[in-house]
């Protein structure tokens, strides 16, 4: 709102050049940054006192780790504030007739509003396994996929039909293959895994969201190569004009998860709930589809990778077919916390694995 009302000033008023700043994808994503971080700030207290009033309290889960309930009580869908300080934030700077951002905040409030009918039952059922069922969650996710499957490989996508099924990837300059209609299949595929893999993730205090700010800050540095004709020319990644949008729409999620990480920090003041695990796997999902990073995720984000692998192999292969645990616990930051680990230093580690995987993610722009 803010850039499209500056741009039609510089044209209405002169003297006002200062508006120019506004043209400049590092001045907007700073102030989108600010902004949300802002409204994070202002808003959380008052939230977290309303999710105390309306008793929309955290429903433990049973995971065979005693410290988990101590965390009973704790105010849940804080995903919600996350969401709403991203969302006013990019209508704020962004420039709304952007297809790239389109798509982006159209996956951040699909995936957002499944998480917030998830966690409300969760919450006015007074039970953590009486939310949304396994099925119905991947029914919507899969509608939002096959949605965006049809945009992306229409006529008017928003990458071209030239660069639209050519699958990159990490440390080589040309496309692997073109999987043509087989790539929306891949594309489907990829979001379901994407967003589900953040939100078995979010199972400690602050664990999902450090690592989601790190994996969309490389998706930004990338956003802005592929959006500029120089640096994507010298490093030989295909030119997406109007890519370059991400960076302010990834500079709101950075200010906002961070607002978010000052009361989500250990001791937690506030969860995210499904709300914003699944927002964030939504939107960073498409982002890499629309970046044409997606073989990058098992680097980028490679430990939510590890968190889904491990929940998935003991609870489909080892408790329902083979009828035994394969792990002491799943996904893997219990099974460390299970082996002695401190939660505190579960999560740091995990922070530290994650920021490493987001430089070697980032040095895949010139080794390559």
């Amino acid at each position: 709102m803010i850039y499209h009302i500056g741009r039609w000033l510089q044209g209405q008023i002169e003297g006002l050049g200062f508006l120019r700043l506004l043209n400049y994808l590092s001045f907007r994503s700073i102030m989108a940054a600010l902004t949300a971080v802002l409204i994070v700030f202002l808003l959380s207290p008052r939230f977290i006192r309303a999710m105390h009033r309306r008793n929309f309290l955290d429903r433990v889960r049973e995971t065979g780790i005693s410290s988990a309930f101590d965390k009973a009580g704790t105010p849940t869908m804080g995903g919600v504030l996350l969401v709403a300080a991203m969302t006013v934030s990019i209508l704020l700077w962004c420039n709304l007739g952007n297809i790239f951002l389109l798509l982006s905040l159209a996956a951040l409030l699909w995936f957002g509003g499944i998480g917030f009918w998830d966690d409300w039952r969760k919450s006015t059922r007074g039970s953590g396994q009486r939310g949304l069922g396994e099925v119905t969650k991947l029914l919507l996710q899969g509608l939002f996929g096959l949605c965006f499957m049809v945009i992306y490989l229409g006529p008017h996508s928003p990458v071209g039909t030239k660069y639209a099924t050519q699958l990159y990837v990490p440390f080589v300059k040309s496309p692997l293959l073109d999987l043509g209609l087989f790539y929306g299949v891949f594309i489907l595929l990829f979001i379901l895994l994407v967003s589900n893999a953040v939100n078995i993730t979010d199972g400690l205090d602050g664990l999902a969201i450090t690592p989601s700010i790190f994996v969309a800050a490389v998706l930004g540095v990338f956003a802005y190569v592929v959006g500029n004709t120089i640096y994507a020319g010298y490093l030989q990644y295909p030119y997406l004009r109007g890519a370059g949008e991400l960076t302010v729409f990834v500079s709101a999620f950075i200010g906002a998860g961070s607002g978010f990480l000052w009361y989500n920090a250990y001791p937690a003041q506030i969860f995210m709930g499904d709300t914003g695990s699944l927002a964030i796997g939504g939107m960073v999902a498409v982002l890499c589809v629309l970046l044409k990073q997606e073989l990058l995720f098992p680097l980028l984000g490679g430990l939510f990778l590890v968190e889904a692998l491990t929940s998935q192999i003991q609870d489909k292969l080892g408790v329902r077919w083979l009828g035994k645990r394969i792990f002491y616990r799943a996904p893997l930051h219990h099974s460390l916390q299970h082996r002695g680990f401190a939660e505190t230093k579960v999560v740091i580690r995990l922070w530290i694995v994650a920021g490493i995987l987001a430089l070697l993610s980032l040095a895949t722009l010139k080794i390559r």
